[in-house]
């Protein structure tokens, strides 16, 4: 009987890995961001259908925003920045804004964009940056989650109404 090793011709197929696992987390975090956690927030999208763009810049010169959409999210407080500038002391707020990417995509046909805003609380944020920074189980084709840098919007940069 021989004990040399044959190196196989591909690597086996991963363990716990497949749509069911998949599912099960993504019923998981739902049921953790819904009834745990609780927190939400009101998405205001871009109505790119309603909204008035520059003829030769591509830039929106009106923008219109969709009704509102209730997301249930986990939101970081990341606290106040003072800023100096040659008009003076600027202070703002901002948030990070979790959200569950499978919930948003498939529950509520729901496309996060740069530019869109939130409603957290009493104060409208404008989001700046989207990150996807977590993977499922180190898949690439799956990650879990969209991340949101958010600052707090002037007043008269957003109306809602």
């Amino acid at each position: 009987m021989s004990n040399k090793w044959d190196q196989p011709e591909a690597p086996p197929p991963p363990l716990f890995l497949g749509e069911k696992e998949r599912n099960m987390v993504k019923q998981v975090n739902d049921e953790l961001i819904e009834r745990v956690i609780g927190q939400t927030i009101l998405y205001y999208p871009l109505d790119i259908s309603l909204s008035d763009f520059h003829h030769i810049y591509g830039e929106a010169i009106n923008k219109v925003y969709a009704d509102p959409i209730k997301v249930n999210v986990l939101v970081e407080w990341d606290g106040y920045k003072t800023e100096t500038t040659n008009l003076g002391v600027d202070k703002r707020s901002s948030i990070t804004v979790h959200f569950h990417k499978r919930r948003l995509f498939e529950d509520q046909d729901l496309f996060v964009t740069e530019g869109d805003f939130i409603l957290y609380g009493d104060s409208y944020y404008e989001i700046l940056t989207i990150n996807e920074p977590k993977q499922l189980f180190g898949q690439i084709d799956h990650m879990i989650e969209i991340s949101v840098k958010c600052v707090k919007a002037r007043k008269g940069l957003f109306d809602n109404g």
